[in-house]
């Protein structure tokens, strides 16, 4: 039976919203929103990644499981490699990498994305959802993805391209990228031994270093975008958003 790890890399020094984990919703840190939701998709063990102590003890007094890891780590992904190295559990087949900051990820995107993966024995998916305000084609800070083919509720291809770049005068699979990852274990082990690539570097996109190096991404639709945690603003607007629907 394919065995699936969800890994939940965290950390307290975000630039632009120092201690964000720790930000409460509903008397609940992000952190353990995030946690909450994934174990609720029923797809693996959930085990968050961090380095920081305060971290480790709130989502353990939540209920939730963690691992402490360096504080050099370049990347999210380097955090999970060294907790799924620490964890020392040799019958994993693919491991979700959910990001820490989106505490209103649907459940149902993290297993459709899980069944995909599983389905198709691919080496790296992600999310993507559709583009529904074509400001977002000219902002910086929203990650587009372009596919080879459509993206349908029923297909997997493969990305193109990963970018911030302004892309308002092409309408071709533009899609808004979610920052959720699953790896097969050897795609992983892979990814992690590569050095960093200047593209990825210059865009501050890590997924670019798997596309430099010829790795296939390949990219299922999401039903919504999650709202991201990167500012005071967007922290203010998702507890506005789940405080009112609990």
């Amino acid at each position: 039976m394919t065995k699936t790890l969800i890994l939940i890399p965290s950390r307290m020094g975000a630039i632009r919203l120092p201690g964000k984990p720790l930000l409460k919703i509903n008397d609940i840190s992000i952190i353990s929103h995030v946690f909450k939701n994934a174990e609720k998709a029923n797809v693996g063990e959930v085990v968050v990644a961090t380095e920081n102590k305060e971290i480790l003890e709130d989502v353990k007094k939540n209920g939730g499981r963690g691992i402490l890891t360096s504080n050099e780590h370049k990347t999210g992904t380097d955090r999970i490699f060294e907790a799924y190295k620490k964890l020392d559990l040799k019958d994993v087949d693919f491991i979700l990498n959910l990001q820490g900051d989106e505490p209103n990820i649907n459940t149902n995107d993290i297993i459709n994305l899980n069944n995909f993966m599983i389905n198709n024995q691919s080496e790296i998916g992600t999310l993507a959802a559709k583009i529904k305000d074509n400001k977002m084609l000219n902002n910086r800070n929203v990650v587009k993805v372009i596919t080879e083919n459509n993206l349908t509720e029923k297909n997997f291809p493969l990305a193109l391209n990963f970018t911030r770049n302004d892309l308002s005068r092409n309408f071709k699979n533009i899609y808004h990228h979610i920052g959720i990852y699953a790896y097969k274990i050897t795609a992983l082990q892979k990814f992690v031994n590569l050095d960093q690539s200047k593209n990825e570097k210059e865009n501050n996109l890590e997924q670019l270093r798997a596309l430099d190096n010829k790795m296939k991404i390949n990219v299922a639709l999401a039903k919504s975008s999650p709202i991201g945690v990167d500012t005071e603003e967007d922290y203010l607007a998702i507890k506005k958003i789940m405080e009112y629907k609990s």
